[in-house]
């Protein structure tokens, strides 16, 4: 009995490895693409460490108050030089994405201005940020900034008429997500991003455009600094930490922005100018140089998991042979059973923690019960291999990262051996 059960399984895998190798076939101009981006953003980046002439005594840190780390200002100059901003600041300090963002915007933002979400409704975790009037928890509109969103239309594009009829004159900030969070819609290429900033400093022209750029760096050739944008912010155990950050966060675009950023993050008078880093530079500084690489890895990834679930007849957002600007693949199960199925299956490939079966929960900063697979060596390090879902109709899956283009494949194909394995998808039908 054993040894049918093996047999068996072994028969469901060599079935997916071959669905997997006419997936591969039919994505390698896709492959292509992806590792020329990941090419050039390589050389950018090695361009912007010997430009600014990074040694090993820049890895060393500091204590204290960190006063003159020479290695933090460093590391700063680098990643404004690599985003094409003026100015950044990337400090092991932040504690996720959300937190930068937060200090990002409370930075630019006083009471009575407005901030203004021109894509919508934006990610989840941002909600508690945002707040409502008076609610207590220091939230922006606690404060007294204003908050106002347009929805996207429903083929997920910009609603301009009524983005121009939103804009007022009390309207400081227009915030832009640029990945799809949990929604389904098209992440925005940093082409329409700057199209966006054109558009919106046209009718407005002191306003300022603010980019959530979580899993977007080092997808395409350009970052939405180069396009216009004054203010954006990123997580280093996304895309830009290289899988090797342990923490932290950035923040990136004009001197006067991100300097007011900085008093958010420390102290009014203080800044950017303190902050022990301890023992993190190394990680940093090499992540950073490790990030082209590894992101194109992980979109390859994506790519192909698009290509595989098309072939059983799912819809994805992006399709495999879409342009892509973020990290992240939607999967639409359309059932609650499918979707949990394949988050378990995805923590069952991972090498840390593959024996823990994740469940739904009501996760802090949620709107829904979360369900997440997060087998990494980094915790919450969604540049490694992990998927994540809000249990939610229509019950669409979200997976991102791996380090290794494998390490991708394995977790895509054993996440469908637990859906086939479970009587969820039949393979055999698909197999040409």
């Amino acid at each position: 009995m054993v040894v049918q059960v093996h047999q068996e399984e072994q028969k469901v895998w060599k079935q997916l490895e071959d669905l997997a190798e006419a997936a591969e076939l039919s994505a390698l101009s896709a492959f292509h693409r992806i590792e020329k981006i990941a090419e050039q953003n390589q050389w950018k980046v090695i361009q912007a460490f010997q430009r600014h002439k990074v040694s090993d005594f820049h890895f060393n840190g500091s204590t204290g108050y960190g006063y003159n780390d020479r290695g933090r200002e460093v590391l700063d100059l680098v990643y404004a030089d690599v985003l094409g901003a003026e100015a950044a600041l990337v400090r092991p300090h932040f504690v996720s994405g959300t937190h930068t963002i937060s200090c990002a915007l409370f930075g630019v933002l006083r009471p009575g201005d407005e901030l203004l979400y021109v894509t919508g409704k934006p990610y989840d975790t941002l909600h508690k940020v945002i707040g409502k009037p008076g609610d207590g928890k220091g939230s922006l509109q606690d404060w007294g900034v204003i908050y106002n969103e347009v929805a996207l239309q429903e083929d997920g594009g910009l609603d301009w008429p009524a983005i121009e009829a939103a804009i007022k004159p009390k309207t400081k900030v227009i915030g832009i997500q640029r990945s799809r969070g949990y929604s389904w819609r098209a992440s925005f290429t940093v082409t329409e991003i700057g199209d966006i900033v054109s558009r919106v400093k046209a009718i407005k022209a002191d306003v300022l455009v603010f980019v959530d750029n979580c899993y977007g760096e080092f997808t395409e050739l350009l970052e939405p600094t180069q396009v216009g944008v004054d203010l954006m912010a990123g997580s280093l155990i996304k895309n830009p930490g290289g899988g090797l950050a342990e923490t932290g966060g950035y923040i990136a675009g004009t001197e006067a922005a991100v300097e007011a950023a900085s008093f958010r993050l420390t102290a009014p008078g203080i800044g950017g100018e303190v902050g022990a880093t301890l023992g993190t530079l190394r990680n940093m500084y090499q992540g950073l140089f490790l990030a082209p690489h590894f992101v194109g890895q992980a979109v390859k990834g994506s790519v192909l998991a698009a290509a595989l679930f098309e072939r059983l007849g799912f819809e994805t957002k992006p399709r495999w042979d879409e342009t892509r600007t973020d990290l992240i693949q939607a999967v639409r199960f359309g059932q609650a059973e499918h979707l949990i199925s394949f988050v378990q299956g995805i923590q069952r490939a991972a090498a840390v923690d593959a024996h823990v079966v994740p469940e739904p929960w009501d996760m802090p900063g949620y709107e829904n019960a979360v369900i997440m697979a997060a087998g990494t060596f980094i915790q919450g390090g969604s540049l490694e291999l992990s998927a994540d879902a809000p249990i939610r109709d229509p019950y669409i899956a979200y997976m991102q990262g791996g380090l290794t283009y494998a390490h991708a494949k394995f977790g895509v194909l054993t996440a469908l051996k637990q859906l086939v394995s479970k009587g969820l998808i039949v393979i055999k039908p698909y197999i040409t």
